[in-house]
């Protein structure tokens, strides 16, 4: 996988993150799934088992993120 690709997640990871921050649950939502299906994308045209495995690590790190936006929601 290209360095860049993980670049743009991480970017989009953060993204998430800030919003989670401003309280916009809609929006962070709507990021994360946008994020997730890129994920899915890139797991379907990988081999590499170092991809694979970094790929893993930003799965564990939305599902936290997704638990953190269900929080969210149900706060307000």
């Amino acid at each position: 996988m290209e360095e860049n690709k993980y670049v743009s997640l991480k970017q989009n990871v953060q993204e998430i993150i800030d919003l989670i921050v401003a309280k916009d649950a809609d929006e962070a939502n709507d990021r994360l799934i946008e994020v997730s299906e890129q994920l899915d994308d890139l797991l379907d045209f990988s081999d590499d088992d170092d991809d694979l495995i970094e790929i893993s690590k930003y799965q564990v790190l939305l599902n936290q993120l997704q638990q953190k936006i269900i929080a969210l929601r149900s706060a307000t």
